[in-house]
């Protein structure tokens, strides 16, 4: 406080050096906060949101006279934002979030994901949008339109608040895969149908379902379509002409939305947010040279706008909204929404699912609300209330309030819930396999064949998409990339192969992902070096130290399948390993026990642990002489 109380002091010696503070001071919090959350793995919702409510209405009780610490706008005529500039750079801001969300949204994902996640994204929304809608009309008597605005605003729930939660909690495959999809499906469609409400709200004024109110709704879907489409079309023939230059394709861009944005307004008041959510879906579906780089500078962008925005959003509210809901009836809408609503969508959307009663429960419990609410309801807060509506102060603190509510909630107990209810994987047995070659795929498929999670990574995106042909989980990315431990779906990996022709990006992937992937046992082929070098093998040698990826390779070109011999015993298991080590052609990797357990063999291989009656050695190559067994176990 003291510290806090400093800034005050020396922010108010006059209003240049205010201003200048405040503005440095967003920029510097924002990025702290960033950082916050990726060293203790939450949310950055959580840290944004609350060091602007303490920068801002929480400022007021503590600050000598009485003033926030960071003003966006103070009387409406001054501060940071005076007038209406704030509800411009709001404004603007959240148009270039919606477009990079729509961006994620892919039409294969969406008829590939499953009945359950095609449910939750649909069923559970109308359940959701009805059933908050009316907890808010009931509890806080709200009037409808408002009810409505609230319950389209808490559909999503959205990526950026989902992996955090669920990055370092094992689980299965399935649940992780739901609620990781549910949050990236979810987005730009929640925030579509919150656009589609607040337009209606809007046209209407005060004359809702009248013939006016639906014409103006219908100019805001038809140009928001039309603009979205056009440009989205329009933007995709010049990336792939090359009118545009690399070197100005991610600006030019940026300009290109903006523009859509702006323009869609002069058209149709209110329809910018549609077009630009449409654009980005567009363009997400669209095989576009650069995509992967363009996308990655618009999450670039997001995070530093995101940053930016919930901070000065948060420290806007004042004090009197925030004792709008200082009362039980936020506890009671904050319960509904909770613990019957969300549970109500999960489970009608899972019926006939495959699902367990438990797994419903956690996907039930895991809904944590993100950026897309909060910014939003901010957005819409400041336009409705600008235009006077009745009661709508109320929107900003009520979605804040489940925002927060839910990310707190999750973020402190879904790690107890996992293990309450059952879903918390003791051991994670899923294997990660480095590189989508020929050779891996063979084997990537021999393992799922058995019953094993197998996901493939590779910066190829031709290997990639041939191994998703062959229905194995394949991943295009770089193992440079840090996205890569932000995976949610590699939450119940345990075992780490890395199997590329490259031996620097073998070792680095060992390295760098062995405490994650690897806690079971991570191996990588040797090198070529190494392989002529027997004495400096490593420890973490893979299947062979005689064998290195072109040997591998030329295996599974001539002999293109995995095969199993049976083991009786332990000798058996060793006159094989002695003919496999004076064969060239045949490569041993797994031990597969009877109860279908299956072992990974190390360069080592005579140093296998117990072999179990009625195992099987699974290799690769030609298939093994048994007759020569025999002679060789006489002998």
């Amino acid at each position: 406080m003291y510290f806090l109380k400093k800034i005050s002091y020396f922010a108010n010696c006059n209003n240049y050096n205010k201003t200048m503070v405040e503005l440095a001071g967003i920029i510097i919090l924002g990025i702290l906060a960033q950082w916050v959350a990726w060293k203790f793995k939450i949310p950055a919702i959580l840290p944004l949101i609350l060091i602007g409510l303490l920068v801002g209405p929480i400022a007021t009780l503590y600050t000598g006279d009485g003033t926030k610490l960071i003003q966006p706008i103070y009387n409406g005529v001054e501060g940071l934002f005076p007038g209406e500039s704030l509800f411009y750079f709001v404004s603007l801001a959240i148009s270039i979030i919606l477009f990079e969300g729509g961006l994620t949204l892919r039409r294969d994902e969406i008829l590939n994901v499953g009945p359950v996640i095609l449910k939750l994204i649909t069923v559970a929304v109308v359940i959701t949008f009805f059933g908050a809608g009316l907890a808010a009309h009931f509890i806080f008597g709200l009037s409808w339109p408002i009810s409505f605005l609230f319950s389209s605003l808490i559909i999503v729930t959205g990526p950026t608040v989902i992996t955090p939660i669920l990055r370092n909690i094992p689980l299965k495959k399935d649940i992780s895969a739901v609620l990781k999809w549910e949050g990236i499906l979810i987005d730009p469609i929640g925030a579509l149908v919150a656009v589609l409400v607040f337009e209606f709200i809007s046209v209407g004024e005060g004359e809702a379902f009248t013939k006016k109110a639906f014409i103006e709704f219908g100019k805001i879907v038809l140009f928001g379509f039309t603009f979205g489409f056009t440009f989205a079309y329009a933007l995709a023939f010049g990336i792939k002409k090359k009118i545009i230059p690399h070197y100005l394709l991610n600006v030019f861009t940026l300009a290109v939305v903006l523009g859509v944005f702006v323009l869609s307004d002069v058209f149709a008041h209110e329809s910018g947010l549609l077009s630009v959510v449409v654009m980005g879906m567009v363009l997400g579906n669209i095989n576009l040279p650069n995509f992967e780089e363009l996308l990655y500078f618009k999450e670039s962008l997001s995070v530093l706008l995101i940053s930016i925005l919930f901070i000065l959003l948060s420290a806007n509210i004042n004090i009197e909204e925030l004792q709008l809901i200082f009362n039980w009836n936020a506890i009671l809408l904050f319960a509904a929404v909770v613990f019957i609503v969300r549970p109500l969508g999960v489970f009608l959307s899972s019926i006939n699912s495959g699902l367990k009663i438990n797994e419903k429960l956690f996907i039930s419990w895991v809904g944590p609300r993100g950026i897309v609410a909060a910014g939003i309801a901010s957005l819409f807060g400041l336009k409705l209330a600008k235009n006077g509506v009745p009661e709508a102060e109320y929107i900003t603190p009520l979605v804040f309030m489940i925002v927060l509510g839910t990310v707190l909630l999750n973020a402190t107990t879904a790690r107890l819930f996992a293990k309450v209810a059952g879903v918390f994987l003791t051991r994670s047995e899923g294997i990660l396999i480095i590189g989508a070659s020929k050779v891996s795929r063979l084997i990537a498929s021999y393992l799922k064949s058995n019953q094993r999670h197998v996901v493939l990574v590779d910066s190829n995106r031709d290997n990639v998409k041939i191994a998703k042909s062959l229905g194995l989980d394949a991943l295009e990315g770089s193992i440079y990339n840090d996205q890569l431990k932000n995976n949610i779906e590699l939450n119940d990996v345990g075992f780490l192969m890395a199997l590329t022709g490259n031996s620097d990006i073998n070792k680095f992937a060992i390295n760098q992902f062995r405490d994650q992937f690897g806690e079971n046992g991570s191996f990588r082929l040797v090198s070529s070096e190494e392989m002529n070098d027997p004495e400096n093998n490593p420890n973490e040698g893979l299947f062979s130290h005689t064998d290195d990826y072109d040997k591998l390779m030329n295996l599974a070109e001539k002999y293109p399948g995995i095969q199993e011999i049976k083991i009786d015993d332990r000798s058996h298991y060793d006159s094989l390993i002695d003919i496999i080590k004076h064969d060239d052609d045949i490569i041993p990797l797994f031990i597969k026990d009877s109860d279908n357990t299956i072992r990974i063999i190390s360069a080592y291989s005579e140093k296998m642990e117990e072999i179990k009656e009625d195992s099987f050695l699974v290799y690769i190559g030609k298939p093994i002489d048994v007759e020569e067994i025999n002679l060789l176990d006489e002998k």
